[in-house]
C-alpha cells in the first residue's frame, strides 16, 4: 500500500519567499525545515513558517500536484495560500504531535 502524501508551502513571512515541497511525513519534514537540520533553499532563505498544506491519497498524487503548483505564477500561489490561511499564520502547531 502506498503512503499518503502532502504538498506544503513554507514561507519566510507574509508575502515573503516561498518554497513548495512534498513529503509523506509532514510534521517531520516541517520540523526539519524549521530547525535547519537540512541545508538548502529553505535554510538559506529562512522559510521556516508552514503556511499551506494539502493532503493526498498517495505520494505520487502529491508529487503531481507539487509539479503543477511549481509551474504557477506567484500570484496564483499567493491566492492558494490566502484561501486557506489569510493571515499567513504558522500552521505547524496544527500538524505537530503533542
Amino acid at each position: 500500500m502506498e503512503k499518503a502524501g502532502f504538498v506544503y508551502v513554507m514561507a519566510s513571512g507574509r508575502n515573503g519567499t516561498i518554497y513548495i515541497g512534498v513529503t509523506s511525513d509532514l510534521p517531520k519534514r516541517v520540523w526539519e525545515h524549521r530547525s535547519g537540520v537540512i541545508g538548502g533553499f529553505t535554510k538559506k532563505h529562512h522559510c521556516h513558517r508552514l503556511v499551506w498544506y494539502e493532503a493526498h491519497e498517495s505520494i505520487e498524487a502529491a508529487r503531481h500536484r507539487e509539479l503543477q503548483m511549481k509551474e504557477w505564477k506567484r500570484a496564483w500561489k499567493l491566492r492558494e495560500i490566502e484561501g486557506l490561511n489569510p493571515d499567513w499564520d504558522d500552521l505547524y502547531d496544527r500538524i505537530a504531535s503533542p
